[in-house]
């Protein structure tokens, strides 16, 4: 998946794995035990329900917690920072590094991290179930959510959830097409000033496809694209979502002082706490979704 420094790490690539009905229809309790492939096509045998959990990427944290079962986390990743319940748990680890030595010294029954995370092979191999998990589409939102329910013996309450946020969405969503008068503006999504952009078929080009925006980055160049700089001066966005810190500085970047966005200072610049939300494709996309909407809406034509 991709990560946000401050909220997850740096943005990364990853393939998709074959499709998950291949797995999530084999789910099977054997001898006490939830049996499941994960997104590396590795069978995990989890221990139901799970007692000890460790998680490794904020969205997944905040899906545990979100299912009731916060008091089972033992350890969570670096950036993990919601609910606050979780903020004095023991740090193992990122997208970049992971403490093996760490995890294996709490002795836990599941560890939940991403798909582009090593780790996931080394854990297994000294015998902690380790499930590793692609979130990188906005379809990903409601599957991780589905399988980590699946994990933790609570399945309802994770369909419960699902069925949650997507009506909140729905409503989020068409209560902004209908407010908006004229052309749906062009937006540039930055998630790291490499410049590393949302594409449309990300979780977060999801977010802006349901608010009807037209996002310059074309899905070809992939989820997460790095773009020549001078590809965003061309395509001269509307608006421009990027960080508090960068937003100061886009006008030094060449070329970018005479972007529309930038002339005009067309930037949604969100407090961290309101871009987890966003960055995230956790179960608080719909706020994050909401934030957009509504910056969105200040600055459409």
């Amino acid at each position: 998946m991709i990560g946000i420094r401050g909220a997850g790490a740096r943005p990364r690539l990853s393939l998709t794995m074959a499709a998950w009905c291949c797995f999530a229809l084999a789910l099977a309790r054997i001898a006490g035990a939830v049996v499941l492939r994960d997104d590396l096509g590795r069978r995990v045998d989890v221990p139901t329900p799970p007692r000890r959990i460790v998680s490794l990427l904020p969205s997944l944290t905040e899906t545990v917690c979100a299912l009731g079962a916060c008091d089972h986390l033992i350890a969570v990743g670096r950036f993990d920072d919601w609910p606050p319940a979780i903020r004095g748990l023991p740090r193992v680890g990122d997208l970049d590094q992971v403490s093996v030595e760490r995890i294996v010294a709490l002795h836990p029954d599941l560890v939940l991290l991403s798909n582009s995370q090593r780790a996931a092979n080394r854990l297994g191999e000294l015998g902690i179930p380790a499930f590793a998990i692609e979130t990188d589409r906005y379809q990903d939102i409601a599957r991780s959510i589905r399988l980590v329910g699946a994990l933790l013996g609570r399945p309802r309450r994770a369909a419960a959830l699902i069925a949650h946020i997507q009506a909140q969405v729905r409503r989020v969503s068409a209560a902004a097409i209908a407010a908006r008068h004229g052309a749906a503006p062009s937006v540039y999504f930055e998630v790291d000033p490499a410049p590393y952009a949302a594409g449309p078929d990300s979780y977060i080009g999801g977010l802006m496809t349901r608010l009807g925006v037209r996002n310059i980055v074309p899905a070809n160049l992939g989820l997460f694209p790095l773009l020549n700089p001078e590809f965003v001066v061309r395509a001269n966005p509307d608006i421009i979502v990027v960080s508090r810190l960068d937003a100061r500085r886009l006008a030094q970047r060449p070329g970018w002082a005479g972007i529309r966005a930038v002339r005009e200072r067309h930037l949604c610049e969100f407090p961290a706490a309101v871009r987890d939300t966003i960055v995230r494709p956790g179960p608080r996309i719909a706020d994050g979704l909401r934030a957009l909407a509504g910056c969105f809406a200040r600055y459409a034509r």
